[in-house]
């Protein structure tokens, strides 16, 4: 019997996620998958599920900035669905189907909590810090996760996104979201 040998993949960046993963912003600053150079790419993922992520059924539109390759939106994909293994997409590729690709100039202004992640003609997100609700002042929040398998220390705080792509459309005002910093892999090949 023959086996296959996966394509060994690695993503490491910003993160910029709204709303339970409804609107998805990477910034990768390093990354490789195959021969295949990714690094300074920027993509979103629109995510549309009926019920809780872990059951699936969801549609997701990708987003790439417009100098992005083919090539690169196709390994982009790989990784993203799930087929290349890999954590966290091994995990979350399959809960949705691809209902489409969109090129659209991605443009981020700010830093960290405080950043606003625009896709042109798709849609945008604003992130803030959390503010007290007497006086107004800022309320910095961070997460820390050990073990988490998408990010494991983010920057939390309030957001506002709308976005519409390959028929999906969300949106939401004042809803929680992270900035994280991401260092994905498939490891070692797998055979």
């Amino acid at each position: 019997m023959a086996t296959a040998t996966t394509t060994r993949w690695h993503l490491k960046g910003n993160g910029y996620e709204f709303c339970n993963c409804a609107f998805v912003g990477l910034a990768i600053a390093q990354g490789k998958c195959g021969t295949v150079d990714l690094s300074g790419v920027r993509c979103a993922g629109v995510y549309a599920w009926p019920k809780a992520i872990h059951e699936g059924h969801g549609k997701v539109a990708f987003v790439v900035d417009p100098k992005t390759t083919d090539k690169q939106a196709e390994v982009l994909g790989q990784i993203f669905t799930g087929k290349l293994g890999g954590m966290p997409w091994e995990l979350l590729g399959p809960t949705a189907e691809v209902v489409g690709l969109v090129k659209a100039k991605i443009t981020i202004e700010g830093k960290g909590r405080k950043s606003t992640f625009r896709a042109e003609g798709v849609g945008e997100r604003r992130g803030d810090a959390f503010k007290n609700p007497v006086t107004g002042e800022e309320h910095l929040a961070d997460v820390h996760l050990p073990d988490g398998f998408i990010w494991r220390k983010g920057q939390c705080g309030q957001g506002s996104f709308r976005a519409a792509a390959a028929g999906l459309s969300v949106a939401a005002d004042k809803t929680n979201w992270i900035f994280y910093q991401f260092d994905w892999s498939n490891g070692k090949a797998r055979k």
